[in-house]
């Protein structure tokens, strides 16, 4: 990783871009860098010989008509105040190196913008709100920013342009680095997303309450919970992608087999890193035992033929969408026993809570659904003294069922997380929705309530369900569910 010349590390909006601040300090070299500084002369033949990059043409990104209609709604909901909606800064590593940046949630929902600093705007007006999307600018050529400066263009690449990002995101763009002042010197009620941007949060310190931007962090995750078809079109990408990652997974077991689960996690991260941008969260995959641990992210531990692999992973697009997708597999390619006995309870439950996601249906009642099926199996094998309805009541079958058997899914892998409870847990399922359906049951190694033969098996099913107009689709359906399909298709995929 080259260094000459890389400076340390800015901590946001107001300095990322070099020495154009408002303190005009002079862009810091690393304390050990080879180059003691920049002469005259070389600062001067840096200005000039470069081409004119500027593109032209551009078209808007396909969200564009969603972005501006949920714009549109915000304002509606927040007449006569301004709304101020950040990106997020970039995030420190270890000393000048930084995690990647992913942009909030409510940021890129609203513009389609997802470079790091940016803010969106909402300024009140007589008959709305006029939007303005804060970004830094192409970086300084004429001050060596572009060299210098540790997020300069020939260190982390190029920015869009302002009049780039105007044609790109259909907003009026503007210098970031004059929002802080801009928003220390506003009058009138104000609210911002908390939790994003530090330097902006404190320019609006003594114009903002807790109560009132927590009413605006509410609103904006729950306008995410009726996807548009834009956002199903995202989610069935990631989906498609996911599929095909985990049948990378099954052509590499023996590889696993050979090294760790970590093999299994680096084969999926590829399939996400080619077709998308990432993973939407840490991949769980939990061999053996490690499937009783319900977010097991370690993976390192060893893969071995006659455990089953319990594999948690999903796919984000480009557009910050994800999939989350679980199967349970046998790394030999056949359940045994009394594995596929615990699997298939877990399917018929998942088939039962699948049947309940419907137009009008309680959200609670596809985890209710499921959780029956559960109990009835626990009481059936003798591990849970019924009757069924006494072990519902109070919630005994939780020792192994442990989760709840879903969650709304998009950007966020558990979307929507800020809504009221009464428009989510107690809500109504709408046509647009989607939401996971995954019940699991865990026998722990060291649960001695069970005979031996159970302990150390997980087993968790999960797909991912639109509600449509008459019932629901399964945009996973793709990849196989029921016990014997499995072991069919991982042994087409073996060859």
């Amino acid at each position: 990783m080259a260094d000459e010349l890389n400076p340390a590390a800015s901590d946001g909006a107001a300095d990322a871009a070099g020495p154009e601040t408002e303190s005009e300090e002079p862009i810091k070299q690393r304390k050990n860098g080879l180059y003691p500084g920049v002469s005259d002369e070389l600062a001067e033949n840096m200005k000039s010989g470069w081409a004119d990059t500027e593109l032209r043409d551009l078209e808007p990104v396909g969200q564009a008509a969603h972005t501006a209609r949920r714009r549109a709604a915000l304002s509606a909901r927040f007449p006569g105040e301004r709304l101020v909606i950040p990106a997020g800064n970039l995030k420190t590593r270890s000393n000048d190196t930084e995690y990647a940046f992913r942009s909030s949630v409510e940021y890129a929902y609203l513009t389609g913008d997802q470079t790091e600093d940016g803010v969106l705007v909402l300024e009140p007006t007589a008959d709305g709100h006029r939007g303005t999307l804060y970004l830094l600018p192409r970086s300084d050529r004429e001050n060596g920013e572009f060299w210098l400066d540790g997020q300069g263009e020939l260190w982390v690449g190029r920015r869009h342009s302002l009049t780039e990002s105007e044609a790109l995101y259909g907003i009026p763009a503007a210098d970031v680095r004059e929002l802080a002042g801009k928003l220390r010197e506003a009058t009138g009620p104000v609210r911002v997303v908390r939790g994003h941007d530090a330097g902006i949060e404190a320019a609006l310190t003594d114009k903002v309450t807790a109560e009132r931007d927590e009413e605006l962090r509410v609103f904006l995750s729950e306008a995410r919970l009726v996807k548009d078809d834009f956002e199903v079109g995202e989610l069935q990408k990631a989906v498609d992608s996911t599929v095909r990652g985990f049948e990378d997974v099954v052509k590499v077991l023996d590889k696993a087999e050979a090294t760790s689960e970590r093999y299994i996690e680096g084969t999926f991260f590829l399939r996400a890193r080619v077709e998308g941008n990432d993973v939407g969260y840490g991949t769980i995959a939990a061999a053996g035992p490690h499937a009783c641990t319900l977010h097991w992210v370690r993976n390192d531990g060893p893969v071995r033929s006659g455990d089953l692999l319990l594999l948690d992973a999903g796919v984000e697009t480009h557009t910050l969408y994800t999939a989350d997708v679980t199967r349970t597999l046998p790394v030999s390619g056949t359940y045994s026993e009394i594995q596929k006995k615990i699997y298939d309870a877990v399917y018929e439950a998942q088939e039962a809570g699948i049947a309940a996601v419907k137009p009008g249906a309680k959200y609670r009642d596809f985890h209710d659904a499921a959780q029956r099926v559960l109990a009835e199996k626990l009481v059936e094998w003798g591990l849970a003294e019924g009757p069924v309805e006494r072990v519902l009541e109070l919630g005994l079958q939780r020792r192994w069922t442990l989760h709840g058997t879903g969650h709304m899914l998009g950007m966020d892998v558990h979307d929507c997380a800020a809504a009221r409870t009464e428009t989510y847990v107690d809500g109504t399922l709408e046509p647009g929705m989607v939401l996971t359906v995954e019940p699991g049951l865990y026998f722990q190694a060291d649960d001695l309530t069970v005979p031996e033969e159970y302990r150390g098996i997980g087993v968790r099913v999960e797909d991912d369900i639109l509600v449509t107009e008459d019932g629901n689709r399964n945009l996973s359906a793709a990849l196989p569910r029921r016990s014997d399909e499995v072991e069919a298709w991982m042994a087409a995929l073996k060859g």
